[in-house]
């Protein structure tokens, strides 16, 4: 049984949430709206924080999710008024900087990879391929569009365009979140929207980032050196590591490597 005294004073708590990873991809470790809702309610709701900082390590992933998981940290941010802080390590670019947006402030390490605001969609074509070796692709649809952008078939002008649209249509969204979200100190003299990307220093110029720091100097600093931090994640059963999951898992992993081999790491 705690015993509470309202004269002495509580030290504030930052609760801590870790966003590592690709975003809506394949595999338990995939960071998406569903499996992170009960953390970032649980984060937002236990014992008042002073502040919720998110720790940022991912090279992007799916814009839905990404927008989803956004969406959900604003909700709860205004509903219970509690700043957020977005804590940037090895890499937040593309969807891991539409999180990052998602932070009243935006703090990083003077290495960290910030950036890629722009949108990609990646294929392969294998109708070469299938033709040498005498492999005959039969495909019957209702509706002329229902197989665009099929691999095993030639690529068709119309679908691309098609696709081009698409991808314009969500680059218009993830544009319009980073403008909303960083505001007047986003320079406009600059083309922020190609995909570039930039380490901190850089982004900071730019008005990507609030600045070079670090989590726990950062929030001593903020809310005093007595600060506590709670820390909230996603938690893998140990009986999860074993069965019929472990081949997706180890190509989710592959996909994800060849994500962050994009930012040379």
């Amino acid at each position: 049984m705690k015993l509470s005294l309202p004269f002495l004073k509580k030290q504030p708590t930052v609760a801590v949430i870790r966003l590592s990873g690709a975003i809506g991809m394949a595999g338990r470790a995939s960071l998406n709206d569903t499996s992170l809702a009960p953390v970032l309610e649980k984060a937002f709701r236990k014992g008042k924080p002073a502040a919720v900082a998110l720790e940022i390590n991912s090279p992007g992933g799916s814009p839905v999710q990404s927008s989803l998981i956004g969406a959900r940290i604003r909700r709860l941010a205004e509903e219970f008024k509690v700043p957020v802080y977005a804590f940037v390590e090895d890499v937040a670019a593309s969807g891991g900087y539409w999180l990052a947006a998602s932070a009243d402030e935006i703090w990083a390490d003077d290495s960290s990879v910030l950036g890629s605001v722009g949108v990609i969609s990646s294929g392969f074509g294998a109708h070469v391929f299938m033709a040498r070796q005498g492999i005959e692709r039969r495909v019957h649809t209702a509706g002329k569009s229902k197989s665009m952008l099929d691999p095993f078939a030639p690529e068709k002008e119309e679908d691309v365009e098609r696709l081009k649209r698409l991808l314009d249509d969500i680059h218009q969204n993830f544009i319009a979140h980073v403008k909303a979200r960083r505001g007047d100190l986003l320079d406009e003299s600059a083309d922020l929207f190609t995909g570039e990307v930039w380490l901190a220093r850089r982004a900071h110029e730019l008005g990507l980032i609030d600045g070079i720091g670090h989590l726990k100097p950062k929030m001593q600093e903020t809310f005093g050196k007595k600060v506590k931090f709670r820390r909230y994640g996603l938690r893998r059963p140990i009986w999860s590591r074993f069965g019929t999951d472990m081949a997706q898992d180890a190509i989710a992993m592959l996909e994800e490597r060849a994500a962050y081999a994009r930012f040379g790491m």
